[in-house]
Order: C-alpha cells, then structure tokens, then sequence
C-alpha cells in the first residue's frame, strides 16, 4: 500500500465511509470530464502572434528579458551572447530534458555544461518551460525525471527555453494542454507558474530582487507559430 492509499484511507476511516461505489465514482469522474471553464479574458481570446507580443510586453514588464530565434540551433549562441553581456560565468546547471542537453553545443565550447538538479551554488540553470500564458506573461513549469523543478530556483540566473508552439492565451487552454500531453502517464508531481524574476519587497517597502529564487530570468522563444 502506497503513502496516497494509506493517508486517503484514515480520512475515510474517521468519516466513517468506505471507498466509492462504482456509481459514485462514474458519477464523479463525468462531473469532472464535463467542467465548465471560467470566464476567460478577451485579451488571452486572440491570434498566436498577438499572444507572442502580450506575453512578451507581460513579462517584460515584470523585468525579466527575451530573446527570438527560428530554429533551436540558435539557442546555444544565444545564451553565450547574453551570458556575456551580463558577465556571468558560462558554467550552466541543465536539466536533462533533450529540448536543451540535447542541443548542438559544438559552436560554444566556452559553455560549461552539467547536467542533473539545480544546486545552491548553481549561478545559471537552463530549462524548458511547459508552456506559456498570454494574459499575464507567465511560464508553466512541469517537474518530471528530466525537468527537475530546483533547476527553475535554485540557480540565481534563470534561462528558460519555449517552443512558441506551446503559447496559450489563457490559464484554462494551458491546463487543456498539460491534461492533453500526460493523459497517458498521469499529472506532474508539480506545476510552477513563473512571472519575471523573484522579487520582495516586504521589509521598508524596498524593492528586492532574488529574494526567494533567480534574480535574473531570461526567456528564448523558438519557432514560427502553429501551434502544438
């Protein structure tokens, strides 16, 4: 018996229930199929190359920077561009999700690269993000084997890489798309929604960044459009 089994069976033990009924289970599995969405914002409800520019005025405005390329093979020369422009050092924390380990990094050979889970004295980690919302300029981070969420915190610097294929308007056609793409292995253990750099300013209303995770994050659109 699992952890989830045990935990779920004493909530049932001190209501004095036992497990569903095959009826009840139907009945709840159908409720849930057949949700209805919330009221979606108009500005989230608009054609992918305006979600591209909402998403990139959103975050921008939350002081985080992106860059554009047509073909993952610009990726690595990207980051060793804006690296460099920031002076920080080329060792990169990635996670061994292909969509960046796997990348041609031959054109670079000035980058560090190590691969595995983000670590306190990580100062740059590389990741792809899920997906990506619109109406807020937001990142959808989904943790799994390859995609290790300390990877998205740790590390002061944080460059993310998106498929614009994977750009949704609003919150709900994001979660359509995570439901759609681990249909047939289950949801993440965890989902991170990333707008800009970490920030507080709890103490004298004085602006900090970096307080809770990256101090910095870069984002790199890949692709063209049509949507995937």
């Amino acid at each position: 018996m699992d952890a989830r089994t045990k935990i779920l069976g004493r909530i049932r033990a001190q209501k004095n229930r036992d497990s569903l009924s095959a009826d009840e289970k139907n009945l709840l599995e159908t409720r849930i199929k057949s949700h209805q969405k919330n009221l979606i914002p108009k500005r989230g409800q608009i054609p992918l190359e305006d979600q591209i520019s909402l998403f990139v005025e959103k975050i921008e405005g939350l002081q985080a920077t992106v860059d554009r390329v047509k073909d993952p093979s610009e990726i690595p020369e990207k980051i060793r561009d804006y690296l460099k422009g920031r002076n920080l050092p080329g060792r990169i924390k990635v996670t061994p999700s292909k969509e960046v380990s796997g990348l041609d990094w031959s054109k670079t050979p000035n980058l560090e690269l190590i691969e595995g889970a983000g670590a306190e004295e990580d100062e740059v980690g590389l990741s792809p993000a899920f997906a990506a919302i619109a109406e807020s300029g937001t990142l959808m981070m989904a943790s799994g084997p390859d995609t290790p969420s300390t990877v998205n915190f740790l590390p002061e610097n944080h460059i993310v890489v998106l498929d614009i294929s994977r750009m949704r308007g609003s919150y709900e056609e994001a979660w359509d798309l995570l439901r759609e793409k681990t249909a047939d292995k289950g949801m993440p253990r965890t989902v991170n929604f990333i707008s800009g750099p970490s920030r507080t300013a709890d103490i004298e209303q004085t602006l900090i960044m970096g307080a809770h995770g990256p101090k910095s994050l870069h984002v790199i659109l890949v692709g063209d459009g049509a949507k995937g």
